[in-house]
């Protein structure tokens, strides 16, 4: 089992990481997206979110300080979901229908890395085994 949920770390940490590049590289893009659904100062806020999605993929894929990352995964899903991925306002079917699409994958995704709270820690191969962190259990 603790190599299926290295597997799985390695695939979520990556998929997040994956969008923190996205959002550095293309912020100008995504800040003319997010300026059309009403997001104040939008650069900012892809460049923020970008941050938030760098914390949280790293934090799965090394195993280090993972509250941390979940919370930041958090802080960016909520959000990301409800604002920018609002299809009960879209008008055009085709938008509501992608809309509806990555509001129900946010929404697994945020249940997914909510999960990575219940393993108890140090996790299996991760660097707060390696590097023998102090870790603060918490009663189940």
């Amino acid at each position: 089992m603790a190599g299926a949920f290295l597997v799985g770390r390695i695939l979520a940490g990556c998929y997040f990481l994956m969008g923190a590049f996205e959002h550095f590289t293309h912020s100008h893009e995504m800040a003319g997206y997010a300026a059309m659904h009403g997001v104040p100062t939008p650069t900012l806020a892809v460049l923020v979110a970008g941050v938030l999605l760098l914390i949280g993929g790293l934090s799965l894929l090394l195993g280090v300080f993972p509250r941390i990352g979940v919370a930041a995964l958090v802080l960016f899903l909520v959000p990301v979901t409800l604002i920018m991925h609002a299809f009960w306002a879209d008008r055009d079917p085709m938008l509501r229908m992608n809309d509806i699409v990555n509001f129900t994958k946010n929404l697994g995704l945020l249940g997914s890395i909510l999960m990575f709270l219940a393993i108890p820690r140090p996790w299996p191969y991760s660097l707060e085994r390696r590097l023998r962190l102090p870790v603060r259990t918490q009663p189940v």
